[in-house]
């Protein structure tokens, strides 16, 4: 194999859906340069992170993360410039830098380990910096290779790609938190010994979404997209946008209307789907997500009960089991279903119908 395959086939294995076996991993991990072969099993791993975290951020917006979303390269089919595409290069490329730092720290790579470059220089007043940080530069690199390694296209796609990949690193940087340790005469805190650490990977979610929502549409010189098609010409990313944007998610292209189906787009729209109904211990988001989700995709909401099953009144029984009773409940559920004679269940059917 040679190394530009070796790349494909390991971001290949990076963004496969949850399916993906762990002899298809195992059996490449025998195959191919030592270099590559060291970190596969990682950045699968952080992909796939990045993918489930990508799933709980958008679990209840009419777009969820679906499985047809996630194959990103420019390579597939799959061409789309939207805010959506941005926040899976982001939570992707994140995901990867996140999970190689993390093993890289822990002393799971033989060239590798935490980072303590900055050891005995002045932080800030009354600390220094001290202890074994987070080594988000190796990280960064590793993630750059492989995630950026993904984009062979010459064109604005391909240039979004590479900058929101990049803006998911700058998050992980953005998010680490520094953690110290006193030092002193009983205790006395005269001195503190600081070092930086990741933060946990919801809050990186949540930091991505926030940037989702204030994603910036990019317009683009049509001659210089025209020029980067061209084999022989392509700009960096820098060029094409603008630096003050350097952390920010970008896209090029608004999204489709996600109510309603429409297959050649992989979008499934709302129908069917489950929705949340007001309650306790919701955000205010949240509490209208059944009016986003149904009413305003001219949906109705269904109310469905049903019976469940848990375990309950669970014993500890020296020694050493646990014994539980099944106890049954009677849970309800919301789903958008059709609303019969609304304008939008008409332009379903006609979308589904073309």
């Amino acid at each position: 194999m040679n190394e530009r395959l070796i790349l494909l086939v390991a971001v290949g294995i990076c963004y496969a859906t949850l399916r993906t076996s762990a002899w298809s991993v195992n059996n490449f991990l025998m195959t191919g340069p030592k270099a590559y072969l060291t970190y596969t099993t990682s950045v699968a791993l952080g992909a796939q992170s990045g993918i489930d975290e990508c799933k709980f951020q958008f679990a209840w917006e009419r777009w969820n993360c679906p499985e047809s979303a996630l194959q990103i390269s420019t390579h597939n089919r799959l061409r789309s410039a939207t805010r959506e595409t941005s926040f899976i290069h982001a939570i992707s490329s994140a995901g990867v830098m996140y999970t190689i730092t993390k093993n890289c720290s822990m002393g799971d790579f033989e060239n590798c380990s935490c980072d303590e470059s900055n050891n005995g220089k002045t932080g800030g007043h009354g600390w220094i910096w001290g202890g074994c940080s987070d080594n988000v530069e190796f990280g960064e690199r590793i993630s750059k290779l492989f995630v950026d390694g993904l984009e062979k296209g010459k064109d604005a796609r391909a240039l979004m790609n590479l900058h929101n990949n990049k803006a998911g690193r700058l998050a992980v940087r953005a998010t680490m938190k520094r953690t110290c340790k006193c030092h002193g005469i009983s205790g006395s805190c005269s001195i503190q010994t600081c070092w930086l650490q990741l933060a946990d990977f919801r809050e990186m979610g949540d930091y991505l979404k926030a940037k989702y929502n204030q994603a910036l549409k990019m317009e683009m010189d049509k001659r210089r997209i025209r020029a980067g098609n061209s084999a022989e010409s392509r700009w960096a990313p820098a060029e094409a946008f603008y630096p003050s944007a350097e952390s920010e998610l970008i896209f090029l292209e608004e999204s489709p209307d996600y109510c309603i189906r429409n297959s050649s787009l992989g979008v499934y729209g709302t129908e069917g789907r489950e929705c949340l109904q007001s309650g306790r211990n919701m955000s205010q988001r949240e509490r209208r997500n059944c009016g986003r989700l149904c009413m305003d995709c001219g949906l109705r909401v269904e109310e469905r009960t049903t019976e469940a099953v848990s375990s309950c009144n669970c014993k500890f029984q020296w020694c050493c089991t646990v014994r539980c009773d099944q106890c049954w409940q009677v849970v309800t559920k919301y789903y958008c279903t059709h609303a019969p004679g609304s304008s939008r269940a008409r332009a379903k059917g006609s979308s589904s119908a073309s």
